[in-house]
């Protein structure tokens, strides 16, 4: 049976995010989330819980095998809620939060935000400053503006919540590090990439699936052949 991705998304994003590699793989079955923690209205945001919950449903929902994508902070989700999970055969962690038990995102930047995290702590959430530059680095401009003006408000919960379970240590794990990142660097990708079985490098910036969606989609075509069977 042929494995399906499962495809998560990272913060201040939505299902939207993943709509042109979705067109680059039309024979390929793919479930776009959209995590709880990412939102229009600040006082509803959901919980890295309720993300977790999100992508377990949607692993279930699948009913055959899956290949699981992390973006960015949706690495947390699949890292935390993904170990012990039936039909989970591969995770993918693109540029992204592959931590372990006790970690979280606010304790990776030890107590300092960067500088283009636009902080809300009073009202728990955060937005991006000057996304074009940091998060769309390499993105044609007309599909830059297009992500900037969708962008949404994101959980400063989901950031503060130590993780209870780590699925990479009982889940065959891939890491693709983007070598232009300007969001996450790549010195950081290349020490979080140390926990999965295989790595894998793109010359993209933060954002792939907009600047390369034809390239990351090999890419996951090499991910589901790997479980094939």
């Amino acid at each position: 049976m042929t494995a399906a991705l499962v495809l998560v998304h990272g913060a201040w994003h939505g299902a939207w995010a993943w709509d042109s590699l979705r067109t680059e793989l039309p024979d390929v079955e793919t479930i776009a989330v959209d995590l709880p923690s990412s939102g229009p209205d600040p006082a509803s945001l959901g919980t890295l819980d309720d993300d977790v919950a999100v992508v377990r449903a949607a692993v279930a929902a699948a009913g055959r095998p899956v290949v699981v994508v992390g973006h960015s902070y949706g690495g947390v989700p699949i890292t935390e809620g993904l170990d012990g999970a039936d039909g989970v055969a591969r995770l993918v962690y693109l540029t992204a939060m592959m931590m372990d038990v006790g970690h979280t995102v606010a304790g990776s930047v030890r107590g300092q935000w960067p500088s283009w995290w636009d902080v809300h702590e009073d009202r728990g959430y955060l937005d991006a400053r000057h996304p074009e530059q940091f998060l769309f680095g390499d993105v044609a401009p007309a599909v830059c503006e297009a992500a900037v003006a969708r962008l949404q408000h994101q959980s400063l919960a989901a950031y503060t919540v130590p993780l209870t379970a780590a699925a990479w240590k009982n889940v065959p794990s891939t890491y693709i590090v983007c070598e232009n990142d300007a969001a996450l660097a790549p010195r950081a990708q290349e020490r979080l990439a140390e926990r999965a079985d295989r790595v894998v490098r793109m010359a993209s910036a933060h954002s792939p699936f907009l600047s390369h969606p034809e390239d990351l989609a090999a890419l996951l075509r090499e991910e589901l052949a790997s479980v094939a069977g």
